[in-house]
């Protein structure tokens, strides 16, 4: 039995080894598709000057193709991930309301040391890339982060209890921020561990950091909630194992849909619409910000990894100033009126960022985006309040499978879009995500 009951560190930890991925994965095949494509080795500092000196239209030639093969490799992957990580959201944060959060918060520990330690491998071997398309899947198998995160907003909501909804807003809020000071971290800190390292180093201390949190979660943190104990019976015979497993998972999945059918009816109308609302923004989130680098490396910026780093720790302002604001504007505003404003903001800064063809305009785009984080936690917060206690983790599991859901439709979405666009606008897909930014808007006014 762990002794604290602190699950911010599992957050704070867990984020920074997550936000490290990205830039070390997205950049990694980046220059792995340019050696392919090009025949050459990758120079961040060679393509810098090019732009600098203005020959952009033969560097451009060469941007293009890679562009368009990374983007779709990445498409390739996230999918592999997705589809099994799909039905495990739903099945271990459902399982976390009878079993204890931890069920729902190990496995995805455990695929993500994995799915880090099959890079480190491809990297230093310089092996096929196709073998981290069977880590993405078993990393989709054990969850990802998406029931681990759902597992940490249900037990802060467990911790905080039914008569504290402002603490439960704000410890909420404190996560979300978490998540965002670290994602600028650890984007500033793999730009130079690229530069002075390479890519095998870092992608070994993702690796070891998730090793770290898993043992923080199984000797130190105690259990949110008390798990039943087990009834001991006979033992299923070999010929009922299957069918034992489809029982629990359809349990699993009535308790999800309980949520809905239990509730009044304007309660489980008003809680579907947040959902489908909080899809949108993920999915406007997810698929305008995952192209922020493809487009940071591409003619004319061309920057190389550490302006990547510095332009990725800018962001992360998003998050503190978001956390603020939900604290100031909470005291004079409903919940509805600040994640409007949220929403809004980051329609805002999507639309600069599609016309920002300079190094300081693109830093600049930051500045209009400072709130859009609020509509997150304020809308999780919003959708924990409609739900009983005893109900939080299947919550969370609806929330957990949209967020995929999300990632499923917006990263092919925004893939093709980009490929198809990037050699007469790639600013467009930017465009696309203001647009989408704007549609829950209707569907929570």
């Amino acid at each position: 039995m762990g002794g604290v009951f602190l699950i911010e560190p599992v957050v704070g930890v867990y984020a920074f080894a997550m936000f490290m991925t990205p830039p070390l994965v997205q950049q990694y095949v980046y220059r792995r598709k340019w050696e392919e494509t090009t025949g050459s080795a990758y120079l961040s500092q060679l393509n810098v000057s090019h732009c600098e000196g203005g020959n952009h239209s033969n560097l451009s030639a060469q941007h293009e193709p890679v562009q368009k093969e990374t983007s779709l490799f990445l498409l390739q992957s996230e999918l592999c991930f997705l589809f099994p990580s799909l039905l495990m959201s739903l099945l271990l944060l459902a399982s976390s309301d009878s079993q204890g959060r931890k069920v729902a918060i190990v496995p995805p520990l455990v695929g993500d040391a994995a799915f880090m330690l099959a890079y480190a491998a491809v990297s230093h071997y310089s092996l096929d890339l196709r073998y981290v398309l069977l880590a993405a899947f078993l990393r989709g198998v054990l969850g990802g982060p998406a029931p681990l995160f759902g597992a940490c907003f249900a037990y802060v909501a467990d911790r905080c209890g039914e008569g504290e909804p402002g603490r439960k807003t704000t410890r909420m809020a404190l996560l979300e921020m978490l998540l965002g000071l670290q994602s600028g971290t650890a984007a500033l800190c793999s730009g130079f561990y690229i530069h002075l390292a390479g890519f095998t180093w870092p992608f070994l201390t993702v690796a070891a950091l998730h090793v770290l949190v898993l043992l923080y979660v199984l000797f130190a943190l105690r259990e949110s909630l008390v798990p039943p104990p087990v009834q001991s019976g006979p033992a299923t015979p070999d010929s009922r194992c299957c069918v034992s497993l489809l029982r629990v998972v359809a349990s699993r999945l009535r308790a999800v849909l309980s949520i809905f059918s239990t509730s009044t009816k304007g309660r489980g109308v008003t809680l579907a619409l947040t959902l489908a609302a909080f899809a949108l923004y993920n999915m406007a989130v997810l698929g305008g910000m995952s192209f922020f680098i493809l487009y940071e490396l591409n003619v004319p910026l061309c920057w190389d990894e550490v302006a990547v780093g510095y332009g990725s720790a800018l962001s992360s302002t998003m998050y503190p100033a978001s956390f603020a604001g939900i604290r100031l504007l909470s005291r004079y505003l409903a919940d509805l009126q600040v994640a409007l404003l949220g929403l809004v903001s980051l329609s805002v800064g999507f639309l600069m960022a599609a016309f920002a063809r300079t190094t300081l305009l693109m830093y600049l785009v930051r500045i209009p985006m400072l709130l859009s984080i609020m509509p997150s936690p304020i809308m999780r917060s919003m959708m924990s309040k409609m739900v009983l206690s005893s109900e939080q983790g299947a919550m969370f599991a609806c929330v957990a499978f949209l967020e995929m859901v999300s990632v499923g439709v917006s990263f092919p979405m925004f893939s093709s879009t980009y490929a198809a666009t990037v050699a007469w606008f790639p600013g467009f897909s930017f465009l696309l995500a203001a647009a989408i930014t704007l549609l829950p808007i209707t569907f929570i006014w």
